[in-house]
């Protein structure tokens, strides 16, 4: 079985258009890529990709999904198989292993984590906005960091107070003080993890909340100023970004990812309309987080404080980001500045100024420090010159690297062949290296191969993760249905309308207390066993399964489903067979100024969508009552033909206001 670690790093690292590059041939149109499509005879290309969503879509045969689902249609291979040939194409390590009763409660206990800093969220920010503790203390801080409250929400912020309150309200309320403790929110004994400290959720790139980090609120020099949660099943600092859920967005838009070091510094920029930073929480930048922005853009800007000494000892850990073939510029800010401090000195427009002209290249920057360190003395010279080749060598482009190697020289008054031959040296020495890891993994793999193949072989076959439920086919999205009238057509139109607001906005908030997939599942509950496509009636129902559990509707979840049927209805959702121009695809950057961009009119959107399924819903009804009634009065049958006009009245009038709440009756029948 593949674990649901492993699924979800394959999820992580499989980048649509380099899985379908390697079938089809690509081209760039607008914000998406397009082909021909493999899986039908077609002369126009309308197979699109799309990079920012990590799916695909054919307007012409209808097929459609993600990485995985691409795999399975092209290849032919099951679920697992699929997963198995990205894993090996991306190098993820599979820890497979006999089907166990362990393996089997791993995504319980992956769900029941979640489920609990879902909670602990909530806590944190009923602590900070109705408690005296945290209005006094947390509110004050966010306040006087210049944090607004749509901020604060946005970011979900919140307050642990100096007690022990979350411990005692999340075991009072059922949840198990060990899995707190593997979550990471309490330690042994029952005494709280974070403790009178402002407390910044930190989010995964589905939105789930997989940690926190707190900043301490009182001068206590034995305390670290900020605390994180601790290592577990679903947080590891390594992988993580703080921001990426919200800035992955416009990382792709703007093909630029900006790198500061700390959590305001984020939230800061973002609300100064910066919105494609992120922050490495203090750590250095390590291969999976560089490969995560590397999802969204080759281009990395980072931005450090004015210390001189605090940036030489973070360019050391930069050589990873130049072997993934990434183009990063670094901005040195002002002395005594971070990002946040010198955005509130000088504002949005000097800031923006100062971080694009200040910009160098990573190379020459570390060129001109480290020169500017070793004037006039050789020895220092020398090093400094191996030091930079040996950034140079990690560059996989051989033209980049013959260019930076042609600056570098002239800078440093180095002869250019010198570097040449040394840079050679250094990418030869990496190289045996990296052969040499290579073979020590091979047979590392080997071995465990060896041992898990004597497992299988003692306990029985593997047992496959997900298995499709025979027969589901009959309910796929493309299936032949049953012959339909035009008002049954009509309903399911309308259905489809319901399910796609769930995949498109399901968790958007749809006011101050409900999300729009809450909304929408409270005001159809009664008519939800009247849904006609059973596919349609399983996702709605599935949702509200979601919802009572606290769990998170979103994109993610349905691109990433592991049933076919569900991805491909996802794609579908989420695609659109037209594209932006560049020109629109450039002003879709820059906000309306007198009303909402078209796209967030959800809330409109979604209330419109709910009132015209439950307009058809009871016209349908309205329609079997008047059946029922023709027959009880040609079966002499009055005092039934009575009950049921009393009811026909009811329902009229309630489609009545259901015109009048959408305009006109007109417009629900076109």
């Amino acid at each position: 079985m593949i674990s649901q670690k492993n699924i979800a790093e394959i999820f992580e690292a499989a980048k649509v258009e380099e899985v379908i590059g390697d079938y089809i041939t690509l081209k760039k149109r607008g914000v998406n890529l397009i082909g021909v499509c493999p899986f039908h005879h077609e002369k126009t290309p309308s197979f699109t990709v799309s990079p920012a969503k990590n799916i695909y879509k054919c307007f012409g045969c209808g097929q459609g999904g993600n990485p995985v689902n691409f795999i399975m249609e092209h290849e032919g291979m099951s679920y697992p198989e699929a997963l198995r040939h990205l894993a090996k194409r991306y190098n993820i390590q599979l820890d497979e292993v006999e089907f166990s009763e362990d393996q089997r409660q791993e995504k319980q206990l992956y769900d029941s984590l979640y489920l609990i800093n879902n909670f602990a969220k909530e806590h944190f920010i009923k602590e900070l906005h109705e408690t005296d503790e945290g209005k006094s203390i947390g509110l004050s801080y966010f306040k006087e960091r210049g944090f607004r409250d749509e901020t604060i929400k946005k970011f979900e912020l919140g307050y642990a107070s100096n007690n022990n309150a979350f411990s005692l309200i999340a075991t009072k309320t059922g949840y198990k003080e060990e899995l707190l403790v593997k979550a990471g929110l309490c330690r042994e004994g029952g005494r709280d993890f974070f403790r009178n400290r402002v407390q910044f959720p930190i989010h995964n790139l589905t939105g789930k909340v997989v940690g926190f980090g707190g900043r301490i609120m009182t001068n206590n020099p034995k305390a670290p100023k900020y605390l994180n949660t601790p290592e577990s099943e679903i947080y590891s600092k390594s992988k993580i970004l703080y921001g990426a859920y919200f800035a992955k967005k416009n990382i792709r838009q703007l093909d630029e990812c900006i790198m500061v070091e700390g959590y305001t510094d984020v939230i800061s920029l973002h609300q100064s309309g910066i919105e494609n930073v992120v922050a490495s929480s203090g750590t250095s930048l390590t291969v999976e987080q560089i490969s995560l922005i590397k999802r969204y853009t080759p281009n990395m800007k980072i931005l450090y404080d004015g210390d001189t000494a605090g940036v030489k000892a973070a360019l050391r850990g930069l050589d990873l980001v130049l072997e993934q073939d990434m183009n990063v510029k670094i901005v040195l800010l002002p002395e005594k500045e971070d990002p946040d401090s010198y955005l509130q000195k000088v504002g949005v427009t000097s800031f923006k100024e100062y971080i694009n002209d200040k910009a160098q290249d990573f190379i020459l920057f570390k060129t001109n420090l480290l020169m500017e360190e070793a004037k006039g003395d050789p020895v220092k010279t020398t090093s400094l010159i191996k030091d930079i080749v040996s950034s140079i060598a990690k560059i996989p482009d051989a033209i980049k690297r013959s260019l930076f190697i042609k600056e570098c020289a002239a800078q440093m008054s180095v002869d250019e062949g010198l570097l040449v031959t040394e840079t050679n040296k250094m990418r030869l020495e990496d190289e045996r290296q990296r052969r040499k890891k290579a073979e020590r993994d091979r047979q590392a793999q080997n071995r465990q191969g060896q041992n898990q193949q004597r497992q299988v072989s003692q306990g029985g076959e593997e047992s496959a993760p997900f298995p499709t439920e025979e027969g589901y086919q009959d309910y796929a999205e493309n299936a032949t249905a049953p012959a339909e009238t035009t008002e049954r057509s009509e309903d399911m139109h309308q259905e489809k309308a319901v399910v796609y607001i769930l995949i498109q906005f399901g968790e958007k908030p749809f006011d101050e207390e409900r999300t729009v997939a809450h909304y929408v599942l409270s005001n159809i509950e009664d008519v939800i066993e009247e849904f006609n496509h059973p596919l349609y009636k399983e996702v709605v129902l599935m949702c509200r399964d979601r919802i009572k559990a606290k769990e998170p509707i979103s994109e993610e979840f349905f691109k990433h489903h592991e049933r076919s049927e569900i991805s491909n209805l996802a794609s579908t959702a989420l695609s659109t067979p037209h594209d932006y121009s560049a020109y629109w695809a450039e002003v879709m950057l820059n906000p309306l100024q007198t009303q909402k961009k078209p796209e967030l009119n959800f809330v409109k959107d979604t209330k419109n969508t709910v009132n015209r399924l439950k307009w058809r819903k009871a016209n349908r009804l309205i329609q079997t009552i008047s059946k029922q009634i023709k027959e009880a009065q040609e079966a002499d049958d009055f005092p039934l033909a009575v009950k049921l006009m009393k009811v026909l009245m009811k329902m009229k009038t309630i489609q009545q206001e259901l015109s009048l709440l959408l305009g006109t009756e007109g417009a629900i029948k076109k």
